[in-house]
């Protein structure tokens, strides 16, 4: 099995725009096992299904040792690179950050996704607060030795509705991916954005590898890369599609009974 900061360095090199990684989030050992049975080269967590799998409402509300334990669950389990998505941290401080990084990264995993939302509002960080945040977070990887890929994401489109994505908002997002790069983010995750313009402007715009969640009304995988994408997941979205497969499965089993 490949050493940890061998699988980093992996991962890193599977974001190449115009040929974007396909990450197809899961949530537990069960279900990273069969994606990495169907071919995938790294393997992704989602923080909305974890939670959701063990009756928790996404944000933080999974305990931190819970997730961490997951996580090492999940690593053991495949012999591919893991990324965690890690919210916000679990912690407000830089020293919080890193500390809280260091202990996601013995669990195995090799990056992470940081987001710029306060978790529990409906607020974003300033641009260079969340820039510390996102040093903080190199830091700790850093310090564990372990070249770890730091997803930065925003949420400047995922809480506007669709039809105010514009140029002033993609200009908003450019300055966030800028700061953030400058703080040692090695990617930018702009979930929600779905316009095809705009995600080309964003492309073009940053050295970031531009990561975009694959939603049903998101342009599908091979436009997406026309357009210079890196990286490419899926979130929630097989969470949910496997639940109402499973919802449906049950209720024709249990009508069937009656």
């Amino acid at each position: 099995m490949a050493s940890q900061t061998d699988r980093a360095s992996t991962f890193e090199r599977l974001h190449k725009k115009g040929d974007p990684v396909v990450l197809y989030n899961i949530w537990d050992t069960g279900s990273a096992q069969a994606v990495a049975e169907a071919g995938a080269k790294a393997i992704a967590t989602g923080s909305a299904p974890v939670a959701m799998a063990q009756g928790f409402a996404d944000g933080q509300n999974f305990p931190f040792e819970s997730a961490l334990e997951n996580a090492r669950r999940i690593v053991a389990a495949v012999d591919l690179p893991v990324t965690m998505d890690l919210e916000g941290a679990y912690a407000e401080d830089p020293s919080g950050i890193s500390e809280n990084v260091q202990r996601a990264l013995d669990t195995g995993v090799i990056g992470f996704n940081f987001e710029d939302q306060v978790v529990g509002t409906s607020d974003l960080y300033d641009p260079q607060v969340q820039a510390r945040r996102v040093a903080a977070m190199r830091n700790g990887c850093e310090t564990a030795g372990i070249p770890a890929f730091v997803n930065a994401r925003t949420d400047l489109f995922l809480k506007a509705p669709v039809e105010t994505h514009d140029a002033r908002m993609l200009d908003l997002a450019i300055e966030r991916a800028r700061v953030y790069a400058d703080a040692g983010a090695d990617g930018f995750f702009a979930p929600g954005l779905r316009d095809e313009a705009l995600i080309g402007a964003l492309c073009q715009a940053t050295d970031l590898p531009v990561n975009i969640i694959a939603l049903p009304s998101t342009p599908p995988t091979s436009r997406l890369a026309a357009l210079g994408v890196a990286r490419v997941s899926y979130g929630p979205v097989p969470y949910r599609m496997m639940l109402a497969w499973l919802q449906e499965q049950a209720r024709t089993a249990l009508q069937a009974d009656m």
